[in-house]
């Protein structure tokens, strides 16, 4: 088939699905409806769905009478048993894949169960709605004229008693169709190697010689891998390697520390950026417009939401509200319940709505990812816009922060302790700092309350990192790679000593 006539082709059947888009857009409550009532069918004769009454639940109040709000540790059980081979257990039909979490440093992984139902109608749908959203607002692209440059996970996938588990990026590839290889660089052979920088040099080898027209992957690593090409290219931007590159897909962390990295090495007013919000447990919003930050929630995928008000996580008072009792400008944890056999799922993402018609959100950090030591409640939204404000000012750049708490001893204050690598240093780093705590203050009365006059807090305490600081930590760790991220906030000190003593050592 000539090149054209496929380009035409794959275009038109992407954006038959617009349609379909504007009727969960034009009917929210009643696609959630249906989307939970055919969850609970398919799991009525499960042994969850035995225990909590599937069969009899006839609406949202019923279901969240009867099924418990569950973490992974108490949903654990269940997947060890999925992973030896038992079926029926949380899903109809058989699990075989399970997606190994590499999000943070944690030391104990993740097994999320991924059944044929979520590949199929949830990531590679979504996969699907992303060209689509993107073609539908640009008219004139050339996207299927090149090939996409596509950074995953970097783990094989391995087996055992019969199922596989691997990175979500590994299951996704090995169950793409022959022919999808073709559209993307590099090859299935390369994306699944284990060993970053071997994986990193391979990459380079393969794409800089493709059409490259778009890019897919995490900001930070993604950035790593684009600088090394320009590298080994001896080129200025990425524009006189490809010059017909036009949108790049993100997601995983944060684009905001990275905006002004990559407009730099590609610098043009026409190319777009797309966010999209992935994790292991499903696909979940996606950016719909040109030149936007907020994502739409995609409504249709086989997944249930739900919200618990930021304000009340945690506490005896704690609230679970469907989506039709959302508000705008609010802090939520995120509930799903999925078509793997998630049940009323905390997935530990934060989210914030933008508009209720349509619903649109902002990831805002993490429900164990914040400091609120002192009342303070930072969250991972404000230190990427504090620290957007602060590297304008000053005309730096970062690779990577963390953030922790500095406790209260005797009669000494408190405070924030930050370890920022640099791509480009700032030429004054107590003015850096100032503007990052001013712009703090703007973003959050209750930080701003607690910096008042150093009355419980005093000014942020700033370390700049090595070179290669959480490069090395985090290959101390196996956690090179793809879909592994720093963690940004945390309410200990865990992570910031372990980085002190890396740094002190070398």
């Amino acid at each position: 088939m000539p090149l054209a006539l496929f380009n035409s082709i794959t275009s038109w059947f992407l954006k038959r699905r617009i349609d379909q888009i504007e009727q969960f857009v034009n009917n929210p409550h009643q696609t959630q409806e249906r989307v939970l009532s055919e969850l609970l069918n398919s799991a009525k004769d499960t042994e969850i769905g035995k225990k909590y009454g599937f069969s009899e639940i006839e609406n949202y109040e019923q279901f969240s009478r009867n099924v418990p709000l569950t973490t992974y540790e108490e949903f654990e059980p269940f997947v060890e048993r999925a992973r030896k081979g038992e079926r029926n257990i949380f899903w109809n039909t058989p699990i075989k894949w399970f997606a190994k979490s590499s999000g943070t440093t944690n030391a104990k992984s993740k097994f999320i169960p991924v059944s044929d139902e979520a590949l199929q109608n949830c990531h590679y749908k979504s996969g699907k709605d992303m060209l689509c959203l993107y073609l539908n607002n640009n008219e004139n692209s050339n996207l299927f004229k090149g090939k996409s440059l596509r950074l995953g996970g970097s783990k094989e996938l391995y087996e055992e008693n019969g199922t596989f588990f691997g990175d979500l990026s590994a299951i996704l590839i090995e169950n793409l169709p022959f022919w999808a290889e073709f559209s993307c660089t590099p090859s299935n052979k390369v994306s699944l190697m284990s060993e970053w920088e071997s994986k990193l040099a391979a990459i380079v080898k393969e794409a800089r010689s493709e059409n490259v027209t778009s890019m897919a992957g995490v900001p930070s690593w993604m950035l790593v891998l684009l600088n090394r090409i320009l590298e080994e290219t001896k080129k200025e931007n990425l524009l006189e390697i490809w010059k017909n590159l036009e949108v790049y897909f993100h997601g995983g962390v944060s684009f905001v520390p990275y905006k002004e990295q990559y407009r730099k090495i590609i610098p043009s007013d026409s190319f777009r950026y797309y966010e999209i919000y992935n994790a292991s447990e499903g696909f979940f919003g996606i950016q719909d417009r040109n030149n936007s930050d907020e994502l739409l929630l995609m409504l249709d995928y086989g997944i249930f939401y739900e919200f618990i008000p930021m304000e009340t996580f945690g506490t005896n008072q704690q609230k679970i509200i469907p989506l039709s009792e959302v508000e705008p400008d609010k802090n939520y944890a995120m509930v799903i319940t999925t078509n793997a056999g998630l049940w009323r799922y905390l997935i530990g993402d934060t989210v914030r709505f933008t508009s209720v018609s349509p619903y649109r959100i902002k990831i805002t950090g993490r429900t164990k990812h914040f400091i609120n030591v002192f009342g303070e409640e930072l969250i991972i939204e404000n230190t990427e816009k504090g620290l957007e404000k602060a590297c304008k000012l000053t005309g730096s750049e970062i690779i990577d922060y963390t953030v922790a708490p500095i406790f209260m001893q005797d009669k000494l204050k408190g405070g924030h302790e930050w370890i920022i690598e640099f791509s480009k240093l700032p030429s004054n780093i107590e003015k850096f700092t100032e503007i990052l705590d001013e712009e703090l203050k703007k973003l959050n009365s209750d930080y701003e309350a607690k910096r008042y006059n150093n009355m419980t807090l005093n000014i942020p305490k700033v370390h700049i990192a090595r070179e290669n600081l959480f490069h090395n930590w985090l290959k101390n760790k196996d956690k090179l790679g793809g879909q592994n991220k720093v963690p940004r906030l945390s309410n200990n000190r865990q992570y910031i000593e372990e980085l002190l003593l890396l740094q002190s050592i070398n």
